[in-house]
């Protein structure tokens, strides 16, 4: 299939923007069936802003069990249980 830039209009902020031949060969490689309906900066801001960002991990402080420096995990230690620092955790896999 031969390929021509196309100017889409973003519909976010009503901007003109070209898509294309090598996003649309890309599109096409993915299998994706829908064109962009949004401008370059719009699909960044909305990345930036919500999009997939994943929200920031609780970290735990903890005493690592095998070699006693302190630590941080992404996870609620329970007591009677071994926490192990990031080192330590390696060397036991």
């Amino acid at each position: 299939m031969a390929y021509q830039d196309e100017q889409l209009t973003c519909k976010d902020c009503g901007t003109e923007f070209a898509f294309t031949v090598s996003e649309q060969e890309f599109y096409a490689e993915k299998g994706f069936e829908n064109k962009p309906a949004r401008c370059p900066q719009c699909r960044a801001a909305r990345k930036a802003s919500n999009g997939n960002a994943r929200p920031q991990r609780e970290m735990f402080t903890a005493i690592c069990s095998e070699c006693g420096t302190e630590t941080k995990v992404p996870f609620r230690p329970t007591e009677g249980k071994p926490v192990y620092c990031r080192d330590c955790f390696q060397g036991r896999r």
